[in-house]
């Protein structure tokens, strides 16, 4: 039952491996502020006869819900506690997101104004919002189970995966990128594309993502402990996945989110039609923005969505934030991926 780099992904080692990451990949810290601790008051309440059951069915490792910045219920499994750091996966996207925003960056820039660096590859022509919103015409296919090609490079570029022979890192990995569509057409998901974001974030900045993510967004939310993000081999972070926090510091950001409405409701709903991940939200009206998911309607639902079960759900209209850590088997998983939007669907419902 050894967890190494080689499986710490997959079933079952990823029950004990996504709550002690930085045991297993270099990291970077993301201090919180002892003095700006946001209280959670708590408030017991029933939820639905079923919810135990959704749990089960989707291996939660964590979960908490707030209703009008009460926490309601909250829940731990497979070892965690309310003060275990569990890898968020690509809601780690969703955090880069709300740092790119507090950061002030003309999104409209061409990356490789940015970065130079990268003129003679795929991202030539490409803007900071064409990353943001996944419509980078970049020639990639997202497989996480594949166990070859471009995506075990990037991992083994990350230090996810066992390196290769020489070593290689994240930013010398784009050089190998050079295939491109016409850029900002469909939604197309390249999680390359999120870590080159904090590229350019720490190239404009001119200081380290999690040092701007600390004091930018976490010391903000207020925070009770620290973060922190996974990082290659020269220090490069893993914007795309690799941040890791306890599960109430994950719902103090959906609360932030509702009290200074950094929620995105904009986005290309034809865009969104045309891409990757519309047959795992089937008949659902939405779009995505600023790496966040949004489902339409009168309470518009902000989410943001990551591997073997990683979410956080926003809705700012009736004051609702589940957060939710799980080690599912799959990264993606359909029938999971339903059952979450149903369950998620009837508990607002129900506390509406």
């Amino acid at each position: 039952m050894q967890v190494t780099l080689a499986n710490w992904r997959t079933a079952p080692f990823n029950r004990w491996a996504f709550h002690h990451v930085r045991e297993l990949i270099p990291t970077a810290d993301i201090p919180n502020d002892p003095a700006r601790v946001r209280p959670l008051a708590a408030q017991a309440a029933a939820l639905p006869a079923d919810f135990e059951a959704f749990l089960r069915e989707t291996d939660t490792d964590g979960i908490a819900v707030l209703h009008r910045g009460k926490l309601l219920f909250e829940r731990y499994a497979n070892g965690m506690t309310d003060a275990t750091p569990h890898i968020l996966m690509s809601v780690s996207k969703s955090m880069l997101g709300l740092l790119m925003k507090e950061t002030g960056i003309d999104t409209e820039r061409l990356v490789a104004d940015v970065l130079p660096e990268l003129k003679e590859t795929a991202y030539r022509g490409a803007t900071i919002r064409h990353l943001l919103d996944m419509r980078a015409g970049i020639v990639w296919n997202e497989d996480y189970l594949a166990t070859s090609g471009p995506i075990v490079e990037y991992r083994k570029a990350t230090g996810w995966n066992p390196p290769a022979e020489p070593p290689g890192d994240l930013h010398f990995f784009y050089r190998t990128l050079t295939d491109a569509e016409p850029h900002g057409g469909r939604f197309h998901y390249v999680s390359p594309n999120s870590d080159l974001l904090g590229w350019v974030i720490e190239r404009a900045a001119g200081r380290r993502y999690a040092d701007l993510m600390s004091e930018l967004v976490w010391k903000r939310v207020g925070a009770e402990r620290n973060a922190y993000i996974t990082v290659d081999r020269l220090g490069a972070p893993r914007c795309a996945g690799g941040m890791c926090m306890t599960l109430r510091d994950l719902a103090r950001v959906g609360l932030w989110m509702i009290e200074t409405g950094r929620v995105e409701t904009e986005g290309s709903a034809e865009a969104w039609a045309a891409g990757d991940l519309a047959p795992y939200f089937p008949g659902l009206p939405m779009r995505y923005r600023s790496q966040w998911y949004i489902l339409d309607g009168n309470a518009p639902l902000v989410f943001g969505v990551g591997i073997h079960g990683q979410n956080l759900f926003v809705d700012r209209v009736n004051q609702i934030v589940i957060a939710k850590v799980s080690s599912q088997a799959l990264p993606m998983d359909a029938e999971r991926i339903g059952l979450a939007m149903r369950a998620v669907a009837q508990l607002r419902k129900f506390l509406a």
